[in-house]
């Protein structure tokens, strides 16, 4: 059995889209993607991919599913093995199912404690810079406004070895040290970052997990980051990306550089859809992650010789995620020059031209091959072929695949089945599973299906259903019931999403009824506030009822004379209740139809 956190991580971080376009060809229509379902015989397509909500749902047929679904669907795998498969495509070890140690549920539960002194310890070095005239200064020297070095929170350690004091009263504390704040040895205790500008390395919800320090003056490390902690993993996180999520949104494209400063100092100049590594070559996290964000991926390398080996590993770890419909490029500066000090010379419209110049990964990866062989000659053509069969074997986007071994083919001198034969690629299977009876599902009426069909498309708005609230008798609402519940509970860790519901409940009886309020959900095309506030309207109606109910059931004691005088109280409290609900209903309304 997998673990569920292990699910949920898996299914954030791959991209159905992808999975999916391996196999289907979609097209972009408005927020998803359509094509031909892969399922039943169509000739208008009807089969609709998520990219936000990370299912599929075919409104011909009815198949329904996330991406794990839609490998055992489609390839007729097993559980497991679809998981390892997608794990594998993102760079995932599947774990073993073990309880966690006593040891790692107390971790797990102080985790929100030390969110809050990584938060805590951020106040304290933004409240130093502006008591420290010298890095300021160097700041200003950089070209950083104060708008700017208050977007990414920039803030300053002050040269002192036991600063954090000052902010940290029990400084003592062991959390500080779980964080990587403080260093302890030998029964002595001093501040990790001492006369450093302060970069906040934050995760995607925007909490502050780690730092990056970087020395004002001549010195070294020049750069020094927080080390691996409960919160903070290096291979898993980008500097910038909360800040630049919207402009990589806005432009479809996202900028991998290797600096702190490099992405600040390219925001100044209106380029904000930068971001860095954090000290560690690329991952196989970095790439999936970035590609679920933008439609185009650039690396920007320094031009020496180790920012190309740079560019090599990130261009390894690149191909078996590179996407048929998602350009990766590798950009490699002027000798001499960094993002930063580009952009100052020339600008952004100089450094936006440069950047929609860089080289696409099949001109990089192929460049290098033919750089290391002679292919004037048969030995030298033969070189360059099995130099080039490992990579070509590693890309798993089928179009690029194809178009890459028909260039090595050519440039080698052989036919493209001799060169498939040589390469040991097989060809794409023609498999396609049974044809799925029709799903028949007629939509219930009641208001507890429409509240479900909010629930399944934004699952965390579940923690607002006041179960007594509702009809249950009605099978959405055990369903509605079921999904609270496991939010309360705890199991949830967090929030999950649309593609992990399925996985929560794909072996229960409300599957079914969730995977249509699903495939609702999608046809509403409600943004999630405004199905909360849809949500929070229809409990208000539902809350309104049954108070109604309750008033008319003291009305026919009244007229018996049976009431009691707390009864009587609550009678008229129960009005007062009504009429403030009502009064808050018609505000709801105005809300909602604005």
């Amino acid at each position: 059995m997998i673990p569920d956190s292990f699910k949920q991580d898996l299914l954030n971080r791959v991209d159905i889209v992808d999975v999916v376009q391996r196999y289907v060809q979609l097209r972009k229509a408005g927020a998803n993607y359509v094509g031909l379902c892969p399922f039943h015989n169509e000739k208008t397509p009807s089969f609709s991919v998520s990219p936000a909500k990370q299912f599929y749902h075919c409104f011909g047929c009815g198949v329904h599913g996330n991406a794990i679904g839609f490998l055992m669907a489609y390839a007729s795998l097993g559980y497991v093995d679809a998981v390892k498969d997608l794990a594998g495509q993102v760079g995932m070890q599947v774990p073993e199912l073990r309880p966690r140690s006593p040891e790692e549920a107390a971790r797990k539960e102080r985790e929100p404690d030390l969110y809050a002194v990584m938060e805590k310890a951020l106040d304290y070095y933004r409240a130093e810079l502006k008591k420290s005239p010298r890095a300021i200064e160097y700041l200003k020297g950089r070209g950083l406004t104060g708008e700017i070095a208050a977007r990414y929170r920039v803030g300053y350690a002050p040269d002192d070895w036991q600063g954090l004091k000052a902010s940290f009263t029990e400084y003592e504390d062991k959390s500080l040290v779980e964080v990587g704040l403080v260093i302890e040895n030998e029964g002595k205790r001093y501040d990790r970052f001492r006369d450093r500008v302060m970069f906040p390395i934050q995760n995607a919800r925007g909490a502050v997990i780690g730092f990056g320090g970087r020395i004002l003056d001549k010195g070294e490390p020049k750069y020094l980051n927080s080390p691996e902690t409960q919160l903070f993993e290096k291979g898993r996180e980008l500097y910038g990306l909360p800040q630049a999520r919207d402009a990589i949104r806005t432009s479809g494209r996202v900028l991998v550089v290797e600096g702190y400063m490099d992405v600040v100092a390219l925001a100044q100049f209106g380029v904000s859809y930068a971001v860095a590594t954090l000290g560690t070559a690329t991952t196989p996290v970095h790439v999936s992650k970035l590609l679920r964000l933008a439609d185009e991926l650039v690396f920007c390398f320094d031009g020496d010789a180790a920012g190309r080996k740079a560019a090599w590993r990130a261009l390894e770890v690149s191909l078996p995620l590179a996407p048929d419909n998602k350009p990766i490029r590798f950009l490699f500066l002027p000798d001499g020059d960094d993002p930063d000090t580009y952009i100052r010379k020339h600008g952004q419209a100089g450094f936006e031209a440069l950047v929609g110049g860089a080289q696409v990964l099949s001109e990089f990866l192929l460049g290098e091959l033919r750089a290391q062989a002679d292919v004037r000659t048969a030995e030298g053509r033969s070189k360059y072929a099995a130099a080039a069969k490992p990579y070509v074997q590693k890309i798993a986007a089928p179009s690029l695949k194809l178009q890459i071994l028909k260039e090595v083919a050519r440039t080698a001198g052989l036919a493209q089945d001799e060169a498939e034969r040589i390469f040991e690629l097989s060809r794409a299977s023609a498999f396609r599973a049974p044809v799925p009876a029709k799903r028949e599902f007629r939509a219930p009426s009641t208001v507890e299906w429409k509240l479900l069909s909010r629930i399944a498309a934004w699952p965390s708005l579940a923690v607002q259903i006041d179960v007594s609230q509702l009809d249950m008798s009605l099978d959405e609402s055990r369903a509605l019931s079921d999904i609270a519940q496991y939010y309360r509970s705890g199991r949830a860790e967090g929030a999950i999403s649309q593609a992990m519901m399925i996985e929560q409940f794909n072996d229960t009886p409300h599957a079914e009824m969730l995977f249509q309020a699903q495939a609702a959900g999608l046809e509403l095309k409600e943004t999630e506030d405004e199905s909360r506030r849809f949500v929070g309207h229809t409990l208000r109606k539902l809350e309104i009822a049954r108070k109604n109910r309750e008033i008319r059931s003291f009305e026919e004691r009244l007229k018996k004379g049976l009431l009691s005088r707390d009864e009587h109280y609550q009678y008229a409290r129960m009005i007062s209740e009504v009429k403030a609900l009502e009064q808050q209903l018609q505000a709801d309304a105005r809300g909602l139809t604005q």
